[in-house]
């Protein structure tokens, strides 16, 4: 009956790799996912090469472990949605952009994120009475309606300046 035990088969890696894929279809962790993908390359290097038992669960093993790391540390963190879409306007304070269209006393400029912010890359800005030209780095101080009110850089380096003084 032992002697049994120790008699896996590369289908029954195969088996297992498919049956961890379907879970991981009804549990969307990620996490059996790994472990599934590295059953079936061990079911496919023990049908190729003469691999004792306990160097394929290693080999199982080691991979699972890589899988799981390189998904958390390089490919996760891709998939990460920065666009703060859905949340409230307050999260766009503090965010900085670039000056595409420069406000005016009589009509709204135009600033542009290098990530969407809530839903937009472009956004309509004003100034505090502060001058500002196309190119310029500007960072969002306060909303009003659906106008960001921006202030330079420039500006907000040198009252930093002031305050550490």
């Amino acid at each position: 009956m032992i002697e049994m035990l120790w008699m896996i088969e590369p289908w029954h890696w195969l088996v297992l790799g498919f049956v961890l894929l379907i879970v991981e279809m009804f549990v969307p962790t990620f996490a059996s996912l790994w472990f599934g993908a590295a059953a079936i390359i061990v079911a496919a290097l023990s049908w190729l090469l003469p691999i004792s038992l306990a160097v394929q669960i290693v080999i199982w093993l080691v991979l699972s472990a890589v899988f799981l790391l390189a998904w958390f540390k390089f490919i996760k963190p891709l998939s990460v949605d920065r666009t703060k879409a859905g949340l409230g306007g307050s999260v766009i304070i503090g965010e900085t952009g670039m000056i595409i269209v420069p406000p005016q006393p009589e009509r709204a400029g135009m600033v542009r994120f290098s990530v969407p912010i809530v839903g937009a890359a472009e956004w309509m800005c004003r100034t505090q009475g502060e001058q500002v030209a196309v190119g310029d780095r500007v960072i969002v101080t306060d909303i009003v309606g659906n106008e960001l009110v921006v202030s330079s850089m420039k500006s907000q380096a040198a009252i930093h300046k002031s305050v550490q003084i």
